[in-house]
């Protein structure tokens, strides 16, 4: 609950309403928010973000854009290319991961690092 009320905070601090999803290490939903004026379907995005870089243990955004479509399919939008999903780990170890959703994937990602920063998870 901290990690998501950092990352209202910080959506606020920069004008941009958000969708946000923590999951576990298994990809399963912990938490999730959509902000008033955040775009509906981002919600579905930000949960396939957090779910990708729980699977991967890494930053969604850089898979090839042909393999993100396929991936996506295959797993009925389960996975994604999209950016804005990071990793949750404390001393390299993977607890679960952030997706944001409904700004830009710098914007995004910004909001999931200022998360991560604020429950004292390594910085990505």
């Amino acid at each position: 609950m901290t990690a998501l009320a950092a990352a209202v905070r910080h959506a606020e601090s920069i004008g941009v309403p958000q969708c946000v999803f923590i999951v576990d290490a298994s990809g399963e939903t912990i938490a999730s928010i959509r902000m008033d004026g955040a775009k509906y379907l981002s919600m579905h995005t930000a949960r396939a973000k957090a779910r990708t870089a729980a699977s991967i243990n890494g930053p969604t955004g850089a898979m090839a854009v042909e393999f993100g479509v396929a991936a996506g399919i295959a797993s009925q939008g389960g996975v994604t290319h999209l950016a804005g999903g990071l990793p949750i780990r404390f001393g390299g170890k993977l607890a679960g991961a952030i997706g944001v959703g409904s700004g830009t994937g710098e914007q995004d990602f910004e909001v999931a690092r200022a998360a991560l920063k604020t429950i004292g998870a390594d910085p990505i």
